[in-house]
């Protein structure tokens, strides 16, 4: 599989383009090496898991889309369900796409995965460009309607961190979305772990798979016994937070998306702060993460 490693001084990404355009590893060598993001295994990667990666994008959409259906401007969708046993379309279509390099330096690269239109029936093309610096990592993200009609629209990012005992997680949010038990969205309320997120949480202290709303763009990553923390910061249209923490594994994520779960058919029901876009032919959305590692 084609490997494509950037490099400035001492920090290094590897980027695995064919992989769902998935970053492999994100670290710093030194004494000790610093794993930034959850590294993946060459095996994983050998029998194409994106979930064992260190983080992948998530386009046209993020999350769930209930049973994988919809209805759009009077055009009913249907998408296959894309990882079995899940009984709803999840994540969109990048993370198991092969992507490639249009560009590459030594600290940058540009990703694009073009999607003719099929079950879902718009022609789109997305792109990622990398930009590493000695101080930290950009991710910039796009996705353009190249159909002839609007499309609805989403974008976000799926990183892995490693989760050592003590490791914490700061974020501003203001809502939390409750879900049933195959994780769509019941209610909105201000639960818990939304004050608890703005003051820090120990990562092993809650269990969540949960959208929360309202973020403040900013959440910051503690590792205590390593002396070391990670700042990740997100502009608009990343207005929306994805926290997973599942019990007894080694990472937990923390996901800047533009909207919450089951989007598409919430905006249909009337929400109008679901998030959903709507990108006219041609129109772009942009948008933007920065993490800032230390220690």
């Amino acid at each position: 599989m084609d490997v494509v490693e950037l490099e400035a001084d001492g920090s290094r990404l590897r980027l695995v383009p064919a992989a769902g355009g998935a970053v492999a590893r994100y670290w710093r060598e030194g004494t000790p090496i610093r794993e930034w993001l959850r590294p993946a295994a060459v095996e994983a990667l050998s029998r194409g898991d994106r979930y064992e990666t260190a983080a992948f994008p998530l386009v046209p959409y993020s999350n769930r889309i209930r049973d994988g259906r919809f209805l759009f401007r009077g055009r009913a969708v249907a998408l296959p369900l894309n990882r079995p046993p899940e009984r709803h379309s999840i994540h969109g279509h990048g993370w198991q796409a092969a992507w490639r390099a249009l560009e590459t330096s030594a600290s940058a690269a540009l990703l694009e995965y073009r999607h003719p239109a099929d079950a879902w029936p718009w022609a789109y093309r997305a792109t990622q460009r990398f930009t590493l610096t000695p101080a930290g990592l950009g991710v910039e993200l796009t996705l353009a309607n190249e159909s002839d009609s609007p499309m609805p629209a989403g974008l976000g990012w799926h990183p892995y961190f490693p989760r050592p005992p003590r490791t914490t997680i700061t974020a501003g949010v203001r809502a939390m979305w409750l879900t049933d038990g195959e994780m769509m969205p019941t209610a909105l309320a201000a639960e818990p772990p939304v004050a608890a997120l703005g003051r820090g949480v120990a990562a092993d202290a809650v269990a969540l798979d949960n959208c929360f709303t309202g973020w403040s763009g900013r959440a910051v990553i503690e590792w205590p016994e390593l002396g070391a923390r990670l700042t990740m910061t997100a502009e608009a249209p990343l207005d929306f937070l994805v926290v997973y923490t599942p019990p007894g594994r080694p990472y937990f994520c923390v996901e800047p998306v533009s909207h919450m779960t089951d989007a598409v058919n919430q905006a249909a029901a009337g929400r109008a702060d679901a998030g959903l876009r709507v990108l006219e032919p041609g129109e772009l959305v942009r948008a933007a993460i920065t993490l800032t590692p230390e220690g």
